[in-house]
């Protein structure tokens, strides 16, 4: 008989896609299930989706609604918004954070908040969705960081200073294909303050969108480890957004984690945006992460409702045809189980507590 794995997540965007959604009651799609979307409560069971960072992300106007498509052909250079003022920052993480919260309070204790890891633990062990609340890109922070504290009395334990959209704290890697992860600066002055006051109030601070630059700023400072919530090898696929082995040697060195984006156009080595690719693509990244990272450094980091991800995946509920490639190419119960969730429990223990 088959084990059923259970995948703690380190990245997706559900939040914002109920926050843009049309549907006049987006709770109740996301507790009954629906058609549309990778993740919701009735997929993430199906698939022993059992918890994951959850991102608050603010879009810009228009709100790249293109970019799938504009990510063709094997060579690209998509043009970023311009940086996105506070209050329009504000507006979206409110509106997404409201939706969380609902979603919570009439989930009747189907979904969990959690601020520890002992938390997390609790949730998973009672069956509940474990939610670690993300913010993805730091534009709703104001300088002073007085956003960051009611963020953080909120539930807010992970963080990534930029998304690709540069910002008051750095730079962001751009989407462009192929190119190597040093296409801009790094942190600013109050970038750095950020990542220490991320440091002292046990923050996850992630890598997963900032320049090469950025990368070994954060580096420098970070007396926690480096964690790529959701970012692939570059050897394999020459995305900015990937990492190079110098990048993967510094993670590993740190204790730190990768986790595996799903999203084709940083598993394909022509980084098409298409879900007509294979899992196989997803297998290959894995082998290589681990043989750079060793086993206890490497989880899944899905990027669903964010991105195209393969359509033999599809969803959450898509999760077993993974692990199934995975069985087959070799991977044992035991280091599926510590790369689903032991890697991500662990990493989380080291940094929020």
């Amino acid at each position: 008989m088959t084990t059923n794995i259970s995948i703690f997540d380190g990245h997706n965007d559900v939040l914002l896609r109920l926050y843009k959604s049309k549907s006049d009651d987006v709770v109740s799609d996301f507790l009954g299930g629906e058609d549309s979307g990778h993740i919701d409560l009735k997929k993430a069971r199906a698939g022993s989706f059992v918890g994951g960072l959850f991102a608050m992300y603010s879009p810009s106007p228009g709100n790249f609604s293109s970019l799938s498509r504009q990510m063709t052909g094997g060579n690209y250079a998509v043009p970023l918004p311009a940086p996105l003022p506070i209050e329009e920052a504000h507006k979206s993480v409110a509106g997404e954070l409201a939706i969380l919260m609902r979603i919570i309070r009439q989930s009747q204790g189907a979904v969990a908040l959690c601020k520890t890891t002992a938390e997390i633990h609790a949730a998973i062990q009672r069956g509940a969705l474990a939610v670690v609340l993300h913010l993805e890109g730091a534009e709703a922070i104001d300088g002073d960081l007085n956003f960051l504290e009611i963020l953080y009395a909120a539930g807010l334990r992970s963080l990534g200073p930029v998304w690709s959209r540069n910002n008051i704290f750095g730079h962001g890697v751009p989407f462009q294909f192929p190119a190597g992860p040093d296409l801009g600066d790094g942190l600013t002055a109050a970038g750095e303050k950020l990542v220490s006051a991320c440091n002292e109030m046990k923050i996850l601070v992630d890598l997963s969108h900032i320049t090469e630059k950025g990368f070994w700023d954060v580096a420098r400072l970070s007396k926690a480890p480096l964690v790529a919530t959701h970012s692939n090898a570059h050897a394999l696929c020459a995305s900015p957004r990937n990492l190079t082995d110098k990048q993967l040697a510094a993670i590993r060195d740190s204790g730190g984690m990768v986790g595996l984006n799903f999203a084709t156009c940083f598993l394909r080595p022509d980084g098409n945006m298409t879900a007509d690719t294979e899992v196989e693509l997803m297998v290959r990244q894995l082998d290589y992460l681990i043989d750079k990272l060793g086993e206890d450094h490497v989880g899944f980091g899905s990027d669903f409702d964010g991105a195209t991800v393969p359509a033999k995946i599809g969803s959450a509920a898509g999760l077993p045809v993974l692990i199934g490639a995975l069985r087959q190419s070799g991977y044992s119960d035991p280091l599926l189980t510590k790369l689903g969730t032991t890697n991500w429990l662990n990493v989380l223990g080291r940094t929020i507590g």
